[in-house]
């Protein structure tokens, strides 16, 4: 009975210390995760958030706060002109910017399409109540001026609102054609009437291009219309230098040189008259020095 008793005793006490090695070495492992956990989220990106389209928007399409949803991104990797919310307070500058004022009802329009969870941006939306169109498309205090052209003027159709264009003017200046730049990197903003930048169209030959120009380039594309002709050259999207005064005529452009004459001063000569019955003679005397 005694032998059985301590076999017991010594199971029981075997089975304990069993226990105690497993209950470490899990406490161990749990503990080597927990470490991994918090390594993992210190590692972790912080994220923002950002407004987008909770549906596909086709250019010029109205929308509302029932269009829009917020999503999770990492912080700095949004793109310029995004918003962190659909509604915010007026004039809070510590306030995220929001698509919509509170209290706002009227809908914004998109500047161009836009496909589900795409960052709505600030200069691609109208304002609350403005459809797109030519005036949404403008800058402060920037005016649309329209410049008729053809398909050699116009770069042949592959002209799209957004892009940019250099203006050249060509015309007769005194005795000689001449072909001058006169408005580098003007802005377009519509291409006949539509100002859509996404149109589906793989060449559209223009007959009409809008373009975006202050006061002061409107007076000078308005005498430049009427006085000779307009063409346009495309401007890529890589254009770092700085463009300088271009201008050229007909004599350049051929290699013709201009004769330059010489004006000689005729040799003086100064006589005294003198007469003599009915005859006058003239005499040759040294000219008197200025």
């Amino acid at each position: 009975m005694r032998m059985i008793v301590a076999l017991v005793l010594a199971l029981g006490v075997g089975l304990a210390g069993f226990a105690v090695f497993m209950a470490q070495d899990y406490m161990a492992e749990m503990s080597v995760q927990r470490d991994q956990l918090l390594a993992a989220q210190a590692n972790t990106p912080q994220l923002m958030d950002v407004a987008v389209a909770k549906r596909a928007l086709a250019y010029g399409e109205r929308f509302t706060m029932e269009d829009v949803e917020i999503i999770k991104v990492q912080a700095g990797k949004a793109p310029a002109g995004a918003y962190a919310a659909i509604t915010g307070p007026q004039g809070d500058p510590n306030a995220p910017r929001a698509v919509f004022f509170d209290g706002e009802t009227r809908p914004r329009a998109a500047l161009r399409s836009y496909e589900p969870l795409e960052p709505l941006l600030e200069t691609k939306i109208t304002e609350p109540g403005v459809d797109a169109g030519i005036m949404a498309n403008l800058a402060d205090n920037m005016r649309a001026f329209t410049i008729d052209v053809t398909a050699t003027t116009g770069v042949s159709g592959f002209l799209r609102p957004g892009d940019h264009v250099d203006v050249y003017w060509s015309g007769r200046s005194g005795n000689s054609q001449v072909t001058k730049l006169i408005q580098p990197n003007v802005r377009l903003i519509a291409i006949n009437q539509n100002a859509d930048a996404d149109r589906s169209e793989e060449t559209m030959i223009a007959r009409t291009v809008t373009v975006e120009v202050s006061p002061e380039q409107v007076a000078a594309l308005t005498l430049a219309n009427a006085t000779g002709q307009l063409n346009l050259a495309l401007v890529g999207t890589i254009n770092s230098n700085a463009v300088a005064e271009i201008e050229i005529n007909t004599d350049q452009l051929l290699g013709i040189k201009q004769k330059q004459v010489v004006a000689v001063e005729a040799e003086r000569v100064c006589t005294i008259k003198t007469r003599k019955g009915a005859d006058v003679i003239e005499t040759p005397i040294p000219c008197a020095t200025e």
